[in-house]
């Protein structure tokens, strides 16, 4: 599907994105397992968490769902067999987190997904896991997967690079394995899965950069309502930055302390960003955002940062010619499998663009203060790619062309209605 997107004038208005992508597959997750049917009002609309949800009525829970109304009735730890294979999508949450649920259970898993998934790296999952006693297929550390699952043991586990999903795998299969697991983490990464099984009555500890569960918990179903998708977000603050005296007001978004890095550096650069409202939920930091757009100044992103910015950096990236001073972005080659290898597709798509971009191993460098024109833009099957030069082509001359833009289902299905809601 192509979509085309024509140069805009000014962004004004308010909006409320579906719940949050990586809540809604814990809550998803730990409902399957808990004891009782727990409900979920605003639940993730993304195409990868209806894999997640599919994947847990395959393994034995009943999922009900009306809109973005889910409840899920769990199996209390006593997961079934599969009658198939747990078919992920494009959803690397789904196979990474998932697999450290099926790899505890007394029987076979084989876990796929698309073509892009498959291309994915797996063995980042597979190591920790096989520690613990899994045994594992795989196509050369990609999926799809065969899981044997079995008695785990608990671990240490010191992953060798940051990620919140290798973390989640390990703290998942460790709910169900005998003694304490611990992932001691390099870098500190979202911490949904900890707040997650605090918020389903388990017990869970973190000492520094130690993140510790005991075996053998019982979960309790729970009640909640999932807070907007602060990285869906992210597109319409790098579009208010595009345009001086903009204004958007965005409600009931998440604003966790470890994904919120991304309104620290936004802010920093020029937008400007304040709190109309926030409270605690289960955990989660929620409120309302108010975003006006300034002198959009540029700068740069490394280390931890990039780590903790890695699903927004596609977004913040193609806006940076239009910065006063670009941006360099380093440090974020874990960005070279996603759904994409989304340093060359932004690259790609910039240069289409007329802009001047140059590419490194782990990163990019874009001077500012740009113009480029409209252009054929592809966006690699990849849905942070088609939304992020969606906003790109608001400031550039003429209309572009967004390819493949069907892809923003797997995240934001409603992600182009409510661009054009707030476009002037």
């Amino acid at each position: 599907m192509d979509v085309k997107v024509s140069a805009a004038k000014q962004l004004r208005g308010s909006i409320r994105t579906a719940g949050d992508k990586s809540v809604s597959h814990r809550y998803a997750m730990l409902a399957g397992v808990a004891e009782g049917t727990s409900e979920f009002e605003n639940f993730s609309s993304s195409a990868d968490c209806a894999s997640t949800l599919a994947c847990m009525e395959a393994l034995g829970a009943h999922v009900r769902r009306n809109g973005n109304h889910v409840e899920v009735e769990g199996v209390g730890g006593e997961l079934q067999a599969p009658q198939r294979g747990l078919d992920c999508g494009n959803s690397g949450s789904t196979m990474r987190m998932l697999g450290g649920v099926v790899a505890a259970q007394p029987f076979t898993s084989v876990m796929s997904g698309d073509v892009s998934l498959s291309k994915r790296p797996m063995q980042r999952i597979i190591e920790p896991l096989e520690r613990m006693g899994a045994r594992i297929e795989s196509h050369q550390g990609c999926a799809p997967l065969v899981i044997h699952g079995s008695r785990l043991r608990a671990i240490e586990y010191h992953p060798p690079v940051a990620s919140a999903q290798v973390k989640s795998c390990v703290l998942l299969a460790g709910l169900f394995a005998e003694g304490e697991t611990t992932v001691i983490e390099p870098v500190r990464t979202r911490d949904h899965t900890e707040l997650a099984i605090k918020a389903f009555g388990g017990e869970i500890t973190r000492q520094g950069e130690r993140v510790s569960v005991a075996g053998g918990q019982k979960l309790r179903a729970l009640k909640a309502y999932v807070p907007g998708d602060l990285s869906s977000v992210t597109f319409f603050l790098c579009a208010a930055a595009l345009f001086p005296g903009s204004s958007l007001v965005v409600d009931s978004v998440l604003l966790n302390p470890t994904r919120s890095v991304v309104l620290d550096v936004l802010s920093g650069m020029g937008v400007k960003i304040g709190f109309l409202k926030v409270e605690e939920q289960f955990g989660e930091l929620v409120g309302t955002l108010q975003a006006e757009g300034g002198a959009f100044i540029g700068g740069e992103i490394r280390g931890a940062q990039s780590a903790a910015l890695i699903d927004e950096l596609p977004a913040i990236a193609a806006v940076a010619p239009y910065s006063q001073k670009g941006i360099e972005i380093r440090d974020a080659a874990e960005l070279r499998v996603k759904e994409s290898d989304r340093i060359a597709a932004v690259v790609h798509n910039l240069r289409a663009m007329g802009a001047e971009v140059e590419e490194f191993a782990d990163g990019m460098r874009i001077p500012g203060s740009q113009k480029l024109h409209g252009a054929r833009i592809e966006s690699f099957d990849d849905h942070r790619i088609a939304m992020a030069f969606a906003v790109a082509a608001l400031r550039a001359e003429g209309e572009s062309t967004i390819a493949g833009a069907e892809a923003v289902a797997v995240s934001f299905p409603e992600f182009f209605e409510a661009l054009r809601s707030v476009v002037e």
